[in-house]
């Protein structure tokens, strides 16, 4: 990938999470529920991955 697409990416992703955080404290949810929140995502993510070793 060169270095300006991957810039771009990271920058892309800083601005969505900003976006989140912005858009989540302005309707009245809290800061620690939104990590929680994300963090249970992360994790059924993690755990409904299939790996497929024995």
């Amino acid at each position: 990938m060169p270095l300006p697409h991957f810039l771009i990416l990271i920058l892309a992703v800083i601005l969505a999470a900003g976006l989140t955080i912005w858009a989540a404290s302005a309707i009245g949810i809290p800061l620690f529920a939104l990590g929680f929140l994300a963090l249970l995502a992360a994790a059924i993510a993690h755990l409904t991955t299939r790996d497929h070793r024995s």
